[in-house]
């Protein structure tokens, strides 16, 4: 049986097209939140969650799986898709999360720049870890925040993604090593 460092979050990649970023986002998610990171696969296919209407895949269905699913070794799962997530109330969402749950998801589908220079392509990994920080902060209690530039604020665009910093408010920070502890 394989060893699972404790506490660990898994991120489960879901038949991504491109998963070069994966790396260095379970470097970050380690370094944020002094937590180990590790690979697994829960989910391998969301079609299950998929709305023809829309277009678009349904990602509270798919939490409720990934948390259904998910071993309780994982401190928490965080799944990483390239299809685009919508909740009914909104056109799309770049994630969800389970406020004070155990599931999170992300899509990389609208943080894509048009433009795939090297600069824009740095900008699509830093959206990746700010959002994937975001959700993981929602599973650990935090709420949205007033701060603009704290991980946990509310991003409506691509250009308020990225004015943000990859990291979270004092306020924040706090809230969120006080769960850790």
């Amino acid at each position: 049986m394989e060893k699972i460092p404790s506490p660990c979050i898994g991120i489960n990649p879901i038949k991504l097209k491109d998963s070069s970023f994966l790396q260095g986002l379970l470097k970050e998610i380690k370094n944020s939140l002094g937590v180990q990171t590790k690979i697994i696969t829960v989910l391998n296919d969301i079609e299950f969650a998929y709305h023809e209407g829309r277009g678009q895949y349904y990602s509270t269905r798919i939490l409720e799986e990934l948390n259904r699913l998910t071993p309780d070794k994982y401190l928490r799962v965080l799944a990483i898709t390239d299809k685009d997530l919508f909740i009914p109330i909104l056109t799309y969402v770049y994630g969800e999360a389970q406020l004070d749950g155990r599931a999170a998801i992300i899509s990389t589908n609208r943080l894509m720049p048009q433009n795939r220079s090297p600069k824009e392509l740095m900008k699509f990994s830093s959206r990746i870890i700010k959002e994937a920080l975001h959700e993981l902060g929602h599973t650990f209690g935090l709420t949205h925040c007033r701060d603009k530039r704290c991980i946990m604020h509310y991003c409506r665009t691509l250009r308020e993604v990225d004015e943000k910093q990859t990291k979270f408010c004092f306020f924040c920070e706090t809230l969120l090593m006080d769960k850790l502890k």
